[in-house]
């Protein structure tokens, strides 16, 4: 069914690790960016700040790549994909915020 239908192969288990393996440290890594901030001896606000700024300047790089990749325009690439970056982690900060209710966030 994935053959016909979907046109997927089946994946070779032998490759499960190596896979897994490079989702996690894809994981690490893309993390790593928005916490640093965290880590440095600022105060909160100033950390917040750095983070989004970092992680904006990171969507912008990733999504540059992108585009140079796939053959799409690199420019507009870029922007999309920091904008959609962007939208979903203030829908996510807002979701939080309504789940731990006022002054708790």
């Amino acid at each position: 069914m994935m053959k016909e239908e979907l046109g997927l192969e089946e994946p070779d288990p032998k490759r499960a690790l190596r896979s897994a393996l490079t989702i996690g440290l894809a994981y690490i890594a893309g993390g790593i960016i928005p916490l640093t901030p965290y880590a440095l001896n600022l105060t909160l606000n100033r950390a917040l700040l750095l983070s989004v700024v970092l992680t904006l300047i990171a969507l912008f790089v990733f999504g540059a790549l992108k585009g140079r990749f796939t053959g799409s325009s690199v420019l507009k690439s870029a922007v999309q994909t920091m904008f959609v970056g962007a939208a979903a982690s203030g829908a996510a900060f807002l979701i939080a915020r309504l789940v731990s209710g006022p002054g708790k966030a």
